[in-house]
């Protein structure tokens, strides 16, 4: 099998693995990496989201090969408990999360987001994390989560 190289969460990463084996089965069985969940596994909902460059992408249905020398983040790669990323505050100062499923994957589209655009509008906050199922109900909260972030985000 070969190897494919990559970074995750800024760290490097080498995994012998066949290249058509989706990234999310690498991340949660051979890395240990929890964030991103299986959920529909066509791509969908937004449950598996990782992000490869400045894109959030759906890791369910992404080859191996397809993030060989690329530099793929998850939600733990955002933050950590002692210095949690600006969303990951305002996620929890905007009471946005519920079941929590759901969760990493919207963080995830709105990080980004935020590389993208540091000064989203709320269409566009709305816009990027469209491609999220969240059957909580928690959208609007999530979208002012967003949206405070971005505003903590520029004033630091």
């Amino acid at each position: 099998m070969p190897t494919i190289q990559f970074q995750l969460n800024g760290t490097a990463a080498a995994v012998d693995t066949d290249p058509d084996q989706t990234l999310l089965d690498v991340l949660r069985g051979r890395l240990g990496v929890t964030g991103p969940h299986f959920g529909c596994g066509a791509g969908e909902c937004g449950a598996c989201h990782v992000m490869v460059g400045d894109r959030a992408m759906a890791s369910c249905d992404m080859p191996m090969w397809s993030v060989a020398d690329k530099d793929v983040v998850t939600v733990e790669g955002l933050g950590t408990a002692a210095q949690p990323h600006p969303l990951q505050r305002a996620l929890i100062a905007e009471q946005a999360m519920q079941c929590g499923y759901c969760v990493s994957g919207i963080l995830i589209g709105a990080a980004a987001l935020l590389k993208r655009n540091p000064s989203p509008t709320e269409a566009e906050v709305r816009n990027a994390l469209d491609r999220n199922l969240c059957r909580c109900g928690s959208h609007n909260r999530m979208v002012r989560a967003v949206l405070r972030a971005a505003s903590e985000m520029a004033a630091s």
